[in-house]
């Protein structure tokens, strides 16, 4: 059975196409996907009813389980989901190498996403992997290491179900954050099959500038990223004002320094509206000081645009604590007296952040669940 959801507009073309069927056909199953959300077959009423009973037995849509909803103060709402994995596939169908990837593809997973409302638009962040292999010493996914990259489908879905659940209009305020669960850059092929249907004026619609991709700071993902027609605006996370804090803190930037990192961010090509931007969780007595301050503004000031979020450390079960309040303000005033753009970004859902992550280790250590659906 072939996997319909996550296939762009010529992939079901040439479906339909090799089922005899005129190649309009798989276009009206694109649009019956992307922009009507209707995920049961037989429901595609324009399509005509044969074709519909024939993709009933030879195509599927699978979209992933709603094992909890945690729904914040602040009406964001957290889902956590569950990838199904197909645990029958048979060995003496493929090559030992194809077996292999095929077994890495479907294997079950549980990844989150949040739905975030507020007044005149929406924002959904989403997850790329299952797990994370980055390794940053102050995220909860990282306890996970990597479970499995997802597919172009199980991204897609991640924004089509909270939509369709929560019955939201797309706006031209719709926002779609690739902050979940997982490095993007580690995932690109399927990330950027999603985002070319999620960006699609024809698919789910939402534009470029409202769709931001963050990274650890995979530098040749970057190179390659700048060389795509359609593709999100890019949020660094940086965290660290050298490369002795980031190597503690980041892993990965003892494979792409700071010096590397930042000759990538130079080079990188902005459109006219387009900032580079900077992510910075305030680890209180870590990296929080006027003199990683000064070193960020030494780093950042050769860019032609770009500017900074500040993002409180949300309390977890690792070794880290918030940086005060005037500690943040300070920061931020100096950058800003710098001429670089700096905002506070509190997240959202943040009474249930802890508990959701938490729960993503449960679920894949086994242990009992013990938050309320």
């Amino acid at each position: 059975m072939i996997e319909l959801l996550g296939k762009s507009k010529t992939e079901l073309i040439e479906f339909c196409v090799g089922l005899g069927e005129p190649a309009y056909r798989g276009a009206q199953l694109y649009h019956a996907l992307y922009v009507e959300r209707i995920f049961d077959i037989a429901s595609m009423t324009t399509l005509p009813a044969a074709l519909r009973e024939r993709l009933v037995n030879e195509a599927r849509v699978t979209l992933p389980v709603v094992r909890r909803r945690y729904v914040s103060q602040d009406a964001s709402v957290r889902y956590l989901f569950a990838l199904p994995g197909s645990q029958d596939t048979k060995k003496e169908d493929f090559t030992t190498e194809d077996t292999e990837k095929k077994m890495r593809v479907v294997r079950p997973a549980s990844v989150e996403a949040v739905f975030m409302p507020s007044e005149g638009r929406q924002t959904i962040c989403i997850s790329t992997q299952a797990g994370c292999a980055v390794d940053c010493q102050f995220c909860l996914t990282a306890q996970l290491g990597l479970i499995r990259n997802l597919t172009p489908g199980e991204i897609v879905a991640q924004v089509l179900l909270p939509l369709e659940e929560q019955k939201a209009v797309l706006t031209a305020n719709t926002n779609i954050v690739l902050m979940g669960q997982g490095e993007p850059l580690l995932n690109f092929d399927s990330v950027m099959a999603a985002l070319r249907i999620l960006l699609d004026p024809k698919g789910v619609a939402i534009s470029p500038k409202h769709a931001t991709l963050s990274t650890s700071g995979i530098v040749p993902g970057i190179e390659r990223l700048a060389k795509e027609a359609v593709r999100p605006g890019v949020a660094i996370s940086l965290n660290a004002s050298n490369d002795e804090q980031r190597d503690a803190l980041m892993p990965i930037n003892r494979k792409y320094p700071l010096a590397t990192l930042m000759k990538a961010c130079r080079e990188y090509p902005l459109r006219s509206w387009e900032y580079l931007m900077f992510e910075y969780v305030m680890l209180g007595g870590v990296n929080d000081s006027l003199a990683d301050a000064r070193r960020v503004v030494k780093l950042l000031a050769p860019l032609q645009a770009a500017k900074v979020n500040l993002i409180p450390w949300n309390p977890g079960a690792l070794p880290y604590h918030e940086s005060l309040p005037e500690v943040i303000e300070a920061f931020q005033k100096l950058l800003i007296e710098r001429s670089i753009p700096t905002f506070v970004r509190h997240s959202r859902g943040r009474d249930v952040m802890a508990a959701c992550g938490q729960l993503a280790l449960n679920e894949m250590s086994g242990s009992p669940l013990s938050v309320l659906s």
